[in-house]
């Protein structure tokens, strides 16, 4: 009486739908959207700038100078240290070393005796120099 094919015929119930919703896609593209167009409003605006023209140099300055960069010789051609006392000398080659040239070649003045022998500002401020040794006036180290 009872039979199997009865309820055989029955379907069974749906299975539950896997994956992401059909409208998921839509909402992520919609959100990246806004942020792009949130980012874009919230970016401050940017100058435009042309960097100044620039001028010639004059034909008197020269086209790239040095910075001054102190020497450590011991021995200056045409300097003779032989008279003045240990400290004497020691204070002599400092500022030999330290001050610059006025010549304007941005060197030390013994490196400027070095390179170039017949500058004759370096030869006075050396007589100064040394005269200022000598009379005992001479300018400390570090003052």
């Amino acid at each position: 009486m009872f039979s199997n094919a009865s309820n055989s015929s029955s379907a069974p119930p749906p299975a539950p739908a896997e994956g992401k919703p059909p409208g998921s896609l839509a909402l992520v593209v919609l959100t990246l959207g806004l942020l792009a167009a949130l980012v874009w409003a919230m970016a401050p605006a940017r100058p435009k700038v042309e960097p100044a023209p620039l001028r010639p140099v004059p034909s008197g300055c020269p086209k790239d100078v040095p910075d001054f960069v102190p020497s450590d010789a011991t021995e200056v051609p045409g300097v003779d240290l032989s008279r003045l006392s240990q400290p004497q000398r020691n204070r002599v080659l400092f500022r030999l070393n330290m001050e610059p040239c006025p010549c304007g070649c941005n060197l030390s003045i013994a490196s400027c005796l070095i390179n170039h022998p017949p500058c004759s500002a370096c030869k006075e401020l050396v007589e100064k120099i040394m005269a200022e040794e000598r009379q005992g006036s001479g300018a400390a180290p570090g003052k």
